[in-house]
C-alpha cells in the first residue's frame, strides 16, 4: 500500500514563502509522476503543478508559475513544492498525489496524501 504523507505547512504572510514536502512510502517511484493539488474552502481542488519521477518535465498552473516550483529527490522518495512570493488567494490546503503519468486532473492520479494547510495572510 502506498503512503504519500505531507508536510511543510503552516501560516505565513503576503510575499513570503514555505516549502512543502511529500514522503512516500511502500514503493520506490522511479517511474510515474507527482502532482500538487490545491483547495480552498467552497472551492474544487485545482491544479498546481506535477512532475515525472524520472526527471526532465514539470508543469504548473498559470496561477503559480514563477512563484512556485516543484521538484523531487529520487533517493529519498520524497516530493517538494517551493513556494515563493506566496498570495493570500493562495490559502488552501496542499495535497501531494502520485500516479502513472504527468496530468493536470486529479483522476490521473492514484494515491493522495491527507493535505497540508498553507494560509497566507495580507
Amino acid at each position: 500500500q502506498v503512503q504519500l504523507v505531507e508536510s511543510g505547512g503552516g501560516l505565513v504572510q503576503a510575499g513570503g514563502s514555505l516549502r512543502l514536502s511529500c514522503a512516500a512510502s511502500g514503493r520506490t517511484f522511479s517511474n510515474g509522476a507527482m502532482g500538487w493539488f490545491r483547495q480552498a474552502p467552497g472551492k474544487e481542488r485545482e491544479f498546481v503543478a506535477t512532475i515525472k519521477w524520472s526527471g526532465g518535465y514539470t508543469a504548473y498552473a498559470d496561477s503559480v508559475k514563477g512563484r512556485f516550483t516543484i521538484s523531487r529527490d529520487n533517493a529519498k522518495n520524497t516530493g517538494y513544492l517551493q513556494m515563493n512570493s506566496l498570495k493570500p488567494e493562495d490559502t488552501a490546503v496542499y495535497y501531494c498525489a502520485a500516479g502513472r503519468y504527468v496530468d493536470s486532473r486529479p483522476v490521473g492520479y492514484d494515491y493522495w496524501g491527507q493535505g497540508t494547510q498553507v494560509t497566507v495572510s495580507s
